[in-house]
């Protein structure tokens, strides 16, 4: 049993990425705007480690209007395939310009053009404005690489809290709860 939350994930993340069928790097990020009201949504895990959990969006959108708010959030990766769960909470923050960089030019051309002409999270009338703006940005930077939109990055998670919950007969489940302290990470164990 791995007595640190970062090895015991990357084991339970590499068994997820063998059996799940479509996005085992998809979690939940739960966020609250400044009058507290939540709200939850999909995305997809880009990097993690030691220092946190990444994900990449525009940050003109409700997550990034959420977390200027209020840098708190939760994360759940589900692997319904191997009946298991792993919550994550903690402060938010930037990743940096080189990280979001980077990744950014990782993405495929379609997925760099759509950044650019995705207002996300706004109003859109038709989907033929979105396409219309789509069609637009690929004449734009037609010949050239896309660059990095101004208003799009990463995040950062960095846990104070990872739960390990596994699935057990009789919903006689396994909770297993690190919690960060100063110079490390404090274990224990929840009722089911």
């Amino acid at each position: 049993m791995a007595d640190d939350p970062f090895t015991l994930f990357d084991a339970w993340y590499a068994e997820a990425r063998a059996s799940e069928i479509n996005d085992s790097n998809a979690m939940a990020l739960a966020t609250a705007d400044a009058a507290g009201r939540p709200s939850v949504r999909m995305v997809l895990l880009k990097g993690h480690g030691p220092d946190g959990f990444v994900f990449y969006t525009n940050r003109e959108g409700r997550k990034a209007a959420d977390l200027a708010a209020n840098p708190q959030a939760a994360l759940l990766f589900h692997w319904k395939s191997l009946r298991r769960q792993i919550r994550i909470e903690g402060a938010v923050g930037r990743a940096t310009d080189a990280e979001s960089d980077a990744y950014f030019a990782s993405r495929s051309r379609d997925s760099q053009l759509g950044a650019w002409a995705s207002d996300q999270s706004r109003p859109l009338a038709d989907r033929a404005t979105f396409e219309t703006r789509f069609a637009g940005m690929k004449a734009r930077f037609e010949g050239q690489d896309v660059p990095r939109p101004p208003f799009w990055g990463g995040y950062r998670v960095t846990p104070d809290v990872i739960e390990f919950w596994q699935d057990r007969a009789h919903r006689l489940h396994e909770r297993r709860l690190f919690t960060r302290v100063e110079g490390g990470w404090s274990e224990g164990l929840l009722f089911p």
